[in-house]
């Protein structure tokens, strides 16, 4: 999108909501095409391969666990569990985030610690809780067993190209192609009074007027744009409430985990809010079930306050209003190996 265009779609917004908040100038239609890095240009070959490689389950140490068993995208991008099972049934501490605009994000996992896509997708196939395979050597020996892939990263990186930052480019390359435009809140704001309710309008402006908008912004309602690897953090909770031992919101220290600098206990990537009533449960936990319980919790421990039952429903019915047009997910067919199993 133009600058021009980002530009008017903030008039829009403003002038649709009477100038109830400067907040609302942070409200903008999704791209519908993600940025890509200048060393990793998507191709069809190249998408293709990584669309294999996402749905592969020969990626984990026992061939049982695919990218797309933890991030549906044949659904929400999710798994719709508070934490996702990996090989042998174990479980990580963490919910599985929607792949889905992660293209959008400046970093990856809750907690930041993955600054691209390329990055991130090296992350899980090593992990003891996830895909548990015990190096990037074994992956490639796996996969250099397979003739297709063989072929496929000969044809896409060149003589010698299957290497594990290959595969990692080709992942990325494919989920840079997951995105959900044109939501009823994107047809609002380019013009289109009629694509959202009455109720969900007013949840707009409450969303704005009660400061939402502090942290879920921008065209991904996850932050501001900022380059990649410059992440948009947040403490949660801020406040202390009831919810923090309902829900054990303190447990997990956030990006502390990752830094060890005092300052980033409780600290988490702020995360997007497309397709927001379609990957329950809430929270970097996955220990709040409903989204209009998570909209109560968010209130009281971000922002200190105490929402109306309407002012819940109606942000409910905007945030509603942020699932997007999921496009077709073919399956892939994946190379065979007659007359062999790579995995042991």
């Amino acid at each position: 999108m133009t600058r021009l265009a980002k530009h008017i779609s903030r008039i829009v917004a403003g002038v649709a909501l009477g100038g109830a908040s400067l907040a609302v100038f942070a409200f903008e239609p999704l791209p519908e095409k993600a940025p890509e890095p200048a060393d990793n240009p998507g191709t069809e070959a190249k998408i293709e391969l990584g669309k294999q490689l996402y749905f592969d389950p020969r990626l984990s140490l026992d061939g049982t666990v695919s990218c797309n068993s933890c991030h549906n995208v044949m659904a929400s991008g999710t798994d719709n569990k508070a934490t996702s099972a990996g090989v042998a049934g174990k479980h990580g501490g963490r919910s599985a985030p929607t792949v889905w605009n992660a293209a959008f994000l400046s970093v990856q996992f809750w907690d930041g610690r993955a600054a691209s896509l390329e990055d991130q997708a090296k992350g899980p196939i090593l992990a003891g809780v996830e895909m548990a395979m015990p190096n990037e050597e074994a992956v490639i020996e796996r996969l250099q067993k397979i003739p297709g892939y063989v072929s496929q990263f000969q044809a896409v990186f060149g003589k010698d190209g299957m290497t594990y930052d290959n595969l990692a480019k080709a992942i990325a390359a494919f989920e840079r192609t997951l995105i959900t435009p044109n939501s009823p809140v994107d047809r609002y704001l380019k013009g289109d009074k009629k694509a959202l309710s009455a109720q969900a309008e007013r949840g707009m402006r409450t969303f704005a007027e009660v400061g939402c908008t502090a942290c879920h912004s921008g065209a991904n309602f996850s932050g501001p744009a900022l380059p990649v690897g410059q992440g948009f953090y947040q403490r949660f909770p801020t406040f202390g409430s009831k919810y923090d031992s309902q829900y054990q919101l303190k447990a997990d220290e956030g990006r502390y985990e990752v830094t060890g600098d005092e300052s980033d206990k409780h600290m988490w990537r702020v995360p997007t809010l497309r397709n927001v009533a379609l990957t329950a449960p809430y929270f970097h936990n996955g220990a709040v079930k409903t989204l209009d319980e998570a909209v109560r919790v968010m209130a009281k421990a971000q922002l200190g306050k105490d929402l109306s039952e309407r002012q819940v429903a109606d942000i409910v019915a905007f945030l509603e209003g942020l699932t997007g047009e999921f496009p077709r997910i073919d399956m892939p067919v994946l190379p065979e190996t007659p007359g062999y199993s790579v995995v042991d």
